[in-house]
């Protein structure tokens, strides 16, 4: 696919937008991924880094197996996402701990417009279709009430993690950070980071990369054969994260991480039941920003096509 400098600079934009996303304990960049437009080609660019690339770059150069693999996309994508991630973690943990319910209101109203977005891509709504929306937004929902899991530094374990993280965080609608938080891997990874320990680093790594070799060729198989049934199940999966994103929470367990208390399990509660300011009028605004944003960036892609 040719590319000029004007689209590689809004890919790098939606890279700092799932990057954005990723930070969020709960918010998944795959729906950043997805809204965008890039989500397939994101699925099959992945799909194209195999052994067949060494040989590619073998017989015939770096050029050719650079291409081979949409090494501009990658490199355009990941630069948003670094950028990001450097850039805007600081603000978003700062929001996140001081302005929870306005930040997680944003994200809410971006989220549930995404559902309309992914859900009328889906050309036949049959009961195949239902039963596939229905079955993905009932294990998103069980996801987010599941009561994190005891910390394990097995290898095994840290192996595991590091696959289903990067699985979630491709999906959408799953965080892959919220994925650690369930499996008690979240303090012992950021206690390796922090004690550069390179071994459960290393592990953690190496799960990731098999299990986003894995899943995506998985993904683009759907696509290619199921395509109505995997669109219906990811709106699913997007439905039923919206209980993890809604903004006002009820904290029933929380545990000092790294010299900061972070809450491990929580309950959504109606807004006039929570401890604290709604904030219920900006917080409403926050919500419609969030939707219209998503409605505003669908229309500009139908202007542009």
């Amino acid at each position: 696919m040719q590319r000029s400098l004007k689209d590689y600079i809004v890919l790098i934009l939606k890279g700092i937008a799932m990057g954005a996303a990723d930070v969020v304990p709960g918010v998944s960049g795959g729906t950043i991924a997805f809204i965008s437009g890039i989500y397939q080609e994101l699925i099959e660019t992945i799909n194209q880094i195999n052994s067949n690339t060494i040989k590619i770059l073998m017989n015939e150069g770096l050029k050719a197996a650079w291409k081979s693999i949409n090494g501009h996309f990658l490199i355009a994508l990941l630069s948003g996402i670094g950028i990001s991630i450097l850039s805007l973690a600081q603000l978003i943990n700062w929001l996140l701990e001081h302005k929870p319910v306005l930040l997680w209101s944003f994200f809410f109203g971006l989220i549930l417009a995404s559902i309309y977005f992914v859900g009328r891509q889906v050309k036949k709504w049959q009961f195949e279709q239902i039963l596939a929306l229905i079955i993905g937004s009932v294990i998103a929902f069980f996801i987010t009430i599941l009561p994190a899991m005891s910390g394990n530094v097995a290898p095994w374990f840290i192996f595991l993690s590091g696959a289903l993280a990067i699985c979630a965080m491709i999906l959408p609608g799953i965080s892959g950070s919220f994925i650690l938080v369930l499996l008690g891997a979240y303090k012992p990874v950021l206690d390796a980071l922090h004690e550069r320990d390179f071994k459960i680093i290393l592990t953690l790594m190496a799960g990731a990369v098999v299990g986003l070799l894995s899943f995506s060729r998985l993904l683009k198989w759907m696509f290619d054969h199921h395509r109505n049934a995997t669109l219906a199940v990811l709106t699913g999966f997007i439905i039923g994260s919206l209980n993890k994103i809604w903004p006002w929470k009820q904290v029933l367990k929380s545990e000092m991480i790294d010299g900061k208390l972070k809450v491990i399990e929580e309950a959504s509660v109606s807004p006039f039941n929570y401890q604290g300011d709604n904030q219920l009028i900006f917080a409403l605004l926050l919500v419609l920003l969030g939707f219209g944003l998503i409605l505003a960036l669908e229309k500009l892609s139908q202007t542009k096509n």
